[in-house]
């Protein structure tokens, strides 16, 4: 899953000078102030084993929030607009976060008190239920689930939703399932998705009737009902879908509708009088509504959010974090700290090398750079402690599995990085002084921030830096262009469920090389290949061995991206806000029991 643009970004405050980006202020809160952030010990509880619900987990309504009241609009801060609405295009944090307002799809997930995780049925009654040892998994819709036009959801707007995926004009979405079902090359078997009248055969997908979807995989796929739960598999109804136009006008399934979306400033929900509690064990529907602002800085949010006053009472933010020179305000005031919620992000950041590049074709460069950039400072810009952690591989601290001693460029070691070594390298590798690169950053104070330490890095190694900024809400749309005109990018990447499977296989898999695809480095690499097919037709417990070989080709014989730090979270919201707690799943405030206390 991207991060928020960091596929989902979140962002910072640029420093005035170069000299101000250690933030000891915020990041050690001066000595003064004790430093609660999270450790890897808490992102290890984050990746508890998931369990997939029966019958009985997924009936509605879901339980009630204590001390919950109905009535009043919550207000939600965000620096800009959403990447997608339309769900098939979702794999951003912002939308994903966004969409469990107003979509839904057949599972989701269930999260008690502790953060524990469970898969339950959203449409479907259950989590699934499999056969021939995982290669069918059949699927019975509820009843009395309809749309926002009060139309009934039935098997047909499962397949609808499912062959939609197959069109060229989806293109930035998730493609696990279409994978699974119908090869890498997924698209040839129903180039128009379903709109000529062509539909996928029933040895592949069934609707036997209308309440029962049947999905029928050459592999076992012990997975589908955590890619299910994924905002991009939510449901596109049949007869509401505009193909392109579907991206900026969703027909709701969820407690909430769109009312009113002005594109880039605000988008207000208002309830969806179809949604029925009852067949929702995940969602509530407290507020009357939320009203998005979608123009308000991350300074300005957390300003706001601190002082309390106002309309600031009602509000939260969404999916950006608290500015991090600001941090020290939230954690040295005790009444502020109550509204706040911390936790590890599953998101690696990652800097991304594309390997079509012809300075990045040799791994002594890439090597060079990966040594060179000072992941303190890096995360420094980002909050300190409390924004992330030193990475020393491309697997991140929330995945079972994770190695904490894995460090082969010794990122963890020499936090502030090693320039000594890398000039070594690159006086190897025989590159000339004044070698042209250019860098691609979005247009977020945090991304403008770390790239002045990149460019002066870069620039202290020798390169001439040319760097490139792109507008934050297309920023993954341009880098995911195979043939884009950068030579390197930061990008963040994170599990879509607790597997291996969910990072290697979409951002490192050279069968995955194309348009609108993960793989922003372009590996292709026969071994890698080789071994994510490997691990993909073991059972968890016998893959997580293969998927560890896998990365430490990629990290050490490979290195398509450089680690750089690991990403952690912490938000405000104000004191009118009611269920306030964080998320293990969304990484964010939990958008699903929020509620006013005075409405």
């Amino acid at each position: 899953m991207k991060p928020l643009r960091s596929r989902s970004v979140r962002v910072i405050v640029a420093a005035a000078a170069v000299g101000s980006l250690a933030l000891t202020g915020c990041s050690n809160n001066d000595g003064n102030t004790k430093d609660e952030s999270k450790s890897k010990k808490d992102a290890a509880a984050q990746s508890k084993p998931v369990t997939y619900g029966d019958a009985a987990a997924s009936t509605g309504p879901a339980a009630e929030v204590p001390g919950a009241k109905p009535g009043g609009f919550i207000n939600v801060y965000m620096e800009s607009d959403m990447s997608h609405l339309d769900p098939g295009q979702i794999y951003v944090s912002d939308a994903g976060q966004f969409s469990n307002l107003i979509h839904r799809g057949l599972t989701n997930w269930k999260e008690d008190k502790d953060g524990n995780l469970t898969v339950v049925g959203d449409l479907a009654t259950d989590a699934g239920k499999m056969s021939d040892g995982g290669k069918t998994w059949t699927y019975t819709l509820k009843d009395g689930i309809k749309d926002a036009n009060g139309n009934a959801i039935t098997s047909a707007d499962i397949r609808h939703t499912i062959e939609r995926l197959y069109a060229k004009f989806i293109f930035d979405g998730p493609t696990y399932i279409q994978s699974w079902l119908s090869g890498d090359d997924y698209r040839k078997a129903l180039p128009d998705g379903p709109y000529t009248g062509k539909s996928l055969p029933d040895t592949v997908l069934a609707t036997p009737d209308a309440k029962t979807v049947v999905f029928k995989f050459q592999t076992p796929q012990g997975d589908l009902p955590q890619a299910l739960a994924m905002p991009g598999y939510s449901i596109v109804p049949k007869a509401a879908d505009t193909k392109e136009k579907y991206d900026k006008s969703p027909v709701s399934l969820g407690p909430y509708k769109i009312a009113e979306y002005k594109s880039g400033k605000s988008i207000k929900l208002v309830k969806n009088t179809n949604w029925d509690p009852k067949t929702d064990s995940v969602r509530k529907q407290y507020p009357d509504g939320f009203n998005f602002t979608l123009t308000v800085d991350q300074g300005s949010q957390t300003k706001r959010l601190i002082a309390d006053q106002g309309e600031a009472k009602n509000a939260i933010q969404f999916t950006d974090s608290v500015e991090p020179t600001q941090i020290k305000d939230v954690i040295s005031n005790a009444g502020v700290k109550a509204r706040a919620v911390m936790g590890f992000q599953p998101y690696v950041w990652q800097m991304t090398f594309n390997l079509d590049s012809q300075v990045m074709k040799d791994k002594k460069v890439r090597e060079a750079i990966t040594r060179a950039i000072p992941g303190k400072r890096m995360i420094a810009a980002d909050g300190g402690t409390y924004g992330g952690e030193l990475a020393g591989g491309l697997m991140g601290p929330t995945l079972p599995g994770y190695d904490p001693n894995y460090d082969p460029y010794d990122k963890v070691k020499k936090p502030n990085g090693d320039l000594a070594a890398a000039k070594k390298l690159l006086e190897e590798a025989g590159v000339k002084k004044g070698t042209k690169l250019t860098y691609a950053y979005a247009t977020a104070p945090r991304s403008q921030k770390q790239m002045v330490i990149i460019k002066e890095v870069l620039g202290n190694l020798g390169f001439d830096v040319q760097a490139k900024e792109i507008e934050r809400s297309t920023f993954y749309e341009q880098i995911g262009k195979v043939k884009n005109p950068y030579d390197l990018y930061m990008t963040g990447w994170g599990q879509d469920w607790p597997s291996a499977s969910t990072v290697i296989t979409p951002v490192y898999d050279g069968t995955k090389v194309q348009d609108g695809g993960s793989n922003y480095s372009h590996i292709n690499d026969p071994q890698v290949n080789e071994g994510i097919k490997k691990a993909l037709a073991l059972p968890p417990t016998e893959a997580a061995t293969e998927w560890e070989k896998v990365h430490h080709r990629i990290v050490e014989e490979i290195l398509p991206a450089g680690p750089v730090y690991y990403a952690k979270q912490i938000q405000l919201s104000g004191s009118n806000i009611g269920g306030l707690r964080y998320s293990t799943e969304a990484s964010y405030i939990d958008i699903n029991n929020l509620f006013l206390k005075n409405p």
